[in-house]
């Protein structure tokens, strides 16, 4: 028999940024302990419940007892288990005795054992039939387990006040108040963080009646719902605040960023949405100021016009639903007013200082202990972002903003507005530079210097930006590589795989026709006198190809073809999308798999020889009709795939040489490369050499051999 099973924790109100993480490993921890344990049937679903003051699951066919299991158990090895007559050890009399005690089994005599091979010698061992345990011992050591391994943010310690156990100890995320466990109608006595099992739960602080009974698992949520005022569902009262607020957004868009919706599911169990004002005097402060108050602070959800700029008008989720919201309304006007009129007087203030008079100022603010002061790191930042400009362009008017840009680029740090709200540093610094005068380029760098902040983020728009940001990224993974701080397992505090992430996504999607090493190089002089800092030049690269190849995985491209093109460590990147391209279509040609076995052993031939340079083949060395034939054919190739190689077609160049399969197939067959004679030894060596070369010149195709 098998019924629907209800397992509910009703508490304090739970940390809201933890509660949907909280509710989805509550469900899923019994639900993987119940079917490990033969508890579920094949078609068994869990459902999750988690609201401000709950976590709660809904799991069907669940079975009262579990299954029963043959269990195949070691007893001894033979050779212990016999004595030299062949009888019946006293260590396995023993061993009987005690495995009859643990099976519940009145009697293992010898001749029950299965004698079987057991890795290189014979062991006996014994089958019996292991009873399905109850439901409620199963579920009670399944509770346990899975409250133990909760991502509780912060564990509290509280005494239990009422009952047999009052003053004990509990350890939970917040004060656990009642515990339900039905399996259909019937409750499982369990006890868990000092509270028996039974059927009652609390709804909404407000709106509920009170105490509300849950007659069995089924009726739990519409219980909820018509007695207590309490969506159970996290994912439904999300998609229902969704909604409302589109609802009566109106015309408008609303600003609704999922974290947003997150965090305000897990604040409410009944929500409705109520529109709300603030004065127009407000909208002379930049928008992002006020809706990162809005969001931030007060978490409400900002309007815009369909143009993108901000209404006076915003949307709020209350907990509460009442006929007469006024009160609910303008209270929370009230309450977001001051925090505007600081946005507002924040922004009036800092407009009184120009960002070029805070340069000086950020000596005063610690960078690194080992690196030095912000204003050090931005001449570092200067002076990279200036080599940079000259490499992408002869046109001194770059550098002179590249460097004007990056001398301003972090000076916004020292204002009121960015001290209060850091998410808005680079925003705000642009809003000040075009009020200082600054030209657009240098304003908008100051902001997009930042970017790419995360994956899928914009790119900068222009070169002076470009030029900025990848000196601000590259002076932090070089500086703080250089100084022993690199990434390690999955740490990274100073952010260097974005970084790198970001350094080589502008190099790949912008085409800059700049030189890796160079750019490391570049980054890594102006450390030359810190004598914390050792150049970590060549392993930033080495990582760098790490991240490109998993940019590379992203965009759909088979790991050998990813490996046949970074393997030669290419040190720009313009081309490399057509060379991986390239590889891919060669990859399908019927040739593809034998030239790359081919030329995996030429490769292994040329190492195991230490073969470095291509000598130069002596056509009057040549004896066999294979070799012969095969330096014909790459004489007769090679203009053509030299041709195609200098202007870009790097399909059409390996696609030369997949003509090529034939000879080289002879050659391997017929011609021993290894020959006594050194003269002709040499000579067949000059010519693989000079045949890995035309092989490899888009990519080392030997990384597509399986």
């Amino acid at each position: 028999m098998s019924s629907t099973l209800l397992i509910e924790i009703f508490t304090e109100e739970l940390p809201p940024k933890a509660l949907e993480k909280l509710g989805n490993a509550f469900a899923n921890g019994i639900f993987n302990g119940l079917k490990a344990r033969d508890f579920l049937t094949h078609d068994a679903v869990a459902t999750t419940y988690a609201t401000p003051r709950r976590l709660a699951v809904i799991i069907s066919h669940v079975r009262a007892v579990s299954l029963d299991k043959i269990m195949r158990e070691k007893v001894l090895p033979v050779s212990v288990a016999l004595d030299a007559e062949g009888q019946p050890s006293v260590p396995l009399i023993k061993k009987l005795a005690a495995l009859a005690a643990a099976t519940k089994a009145v009697l293992i005599t010898p001749d029950q054992l299965e004698r079987a091979i057991d890795g290189k010698a014979e062991s006996f061992f014994y089958s019996y039939t292991a009873k399905g345990a109850a439901l409620e011992a199963g579920l009670q050591i399944v509770l346990e387990e899975t409250i133990a391994k909760l991502p509780i943010p912060k564990q509290m310690s509280y005494q239990l006040q009422h009952g047999p156990h009052a003053g004990e100890t509990v350890h939970f995320v917040r004060p656990a108040h009642r515990l339900i466990a039905l399996h259909g109608e019937d409750v499982i006595p369990l006890r868990l963080l000092g509270l028996n099992a039974d059927r009652i739960t609390g709804g909404h602080r407000f709106l509920s009646k009170g105490a509300i009974t849950i007659a069995d698992a089924e009726s739990y949520v519409e219980t909820l719902a018509s007695e207590g005022k309490v969506v159970a569902s996290f994912d439904q009262r999300k998609e229902q605040i969704r909604s409302a607020l589109l609802a009566a957004a109106g015309d408008d868009l609303v600003l609704m960023p999922e974290s947003l919706l997150d965090e305000v599911t897990a604040l409410v169990e009944w929500p409705v949405v109520y529109p709300c004002h603030f004065e127009d005097e407000f909208l002379s402060v930049p928008q992002e100021c006020l809706i990162l108050t809005m969001q931030t602070n007060q978490k409400y959800f900002a309007l815009t016009d369909a143009a993108g700029k901000l209404r006076s008008r915003f949307l709020i989720v209350s907990n509460l639903q009442t006929n007469d919201p006024q009160h609910i309304i303008q209270g929370n006007e009230r309450v977001v007013r001051p925090r505007l009129a600081d946005a507002k007087f924040f922004f009036e203030q800092d407009q009184k200082k120009t960002l070029a008079d805070r340069v000086p100022l950020l000596a005063n603010v610690v960078y690194h202990n080992k690196l030095g002061n912000q204003f050090q790191r931005t001449q570092r930042v200067q002076a990279l972002a200036v080599a940079i400009a000259k490499l992408l362009s002869t046109d001194p008017s770059l550098a002179t903003q590249a460097s004007r840009g990056a001398e301003l680029a972090k000076a916004d740090l020292l204002t009121d507005m960015v001290g209060e709200f850091p998410e808005l540093q680079g925003i705000m610094g642009t809003y000040y530079a075009r009020h200082d005068g600054e030209t657009h380029d240098v304003a908008l760098a100051i902001s997009e210097h930042y970017q790419p902040r995360f994956a899928g983020d914009a790119l900068p728009t222009t070169d002076t930006s470009t030029a900025i940001a990848l000196a601000d990224k590259l002076e932090t993974l070089v500086g703080i590589w250089g100084i022993g701080l690199q990434p390690t397992g999955d740490k990274d505090p100073f952010a260097l795989r974005r970084h790198a992430l970001g350094v080589l996504r502008m190099l790949l999607e912008k085409r800059l026709p700049l030189s890796l090493k160079q750019l490391l190089q570049s980054a890594a002089q102006p450390f030359a006198d810190n004598t914390n800092f050792k150049d970590p030049s060549a392993d930033v690269l080495s990582f760098m190809y790490d991240r490109l190849r998993g940019i590379l995985r992203e965009r759909g491209y088979a790991p050998n073809q990813i490996e046949a093109v970074v393997a030669q460590q290419p040190d720009t990147l313009t081309n490399i999308i057509e060379r991986l391209d390239a590889v891919q279509a060669f990859a399908a040609l019927p040739e593809a798999e034998a030239l790359a076995a081919a030329n995996k052993r030429i490769t292994n031939i040329l190492k195991k020889n230490d073969v470095v340079d291509t000598g130069t083949v002596q056509q009057t060395l040549l004896q066999d009709a294979a070799e012969i034939n095969l330096f014909a054919a790459m004489i007769d190739l090679k203009p053509q795939v030299d041709s195609a190689f200098a202007h870009g077609d790097f399909a059409g160049a390996l696609q030369s040489l997949a003509r090529l399969r034939t000879e080289v197939d002879a050659f391997f067959n017929d011609v021993m490369v290894m020959a006594e004679d050194v003269q002709l030894r040499n000579n067949r060596l000059a010519l693989l050499s000079n045949l890995h070369l035309m092989l490899n010149q888009v990519a080392d195709i030997s990384k597509l051999a399986a």
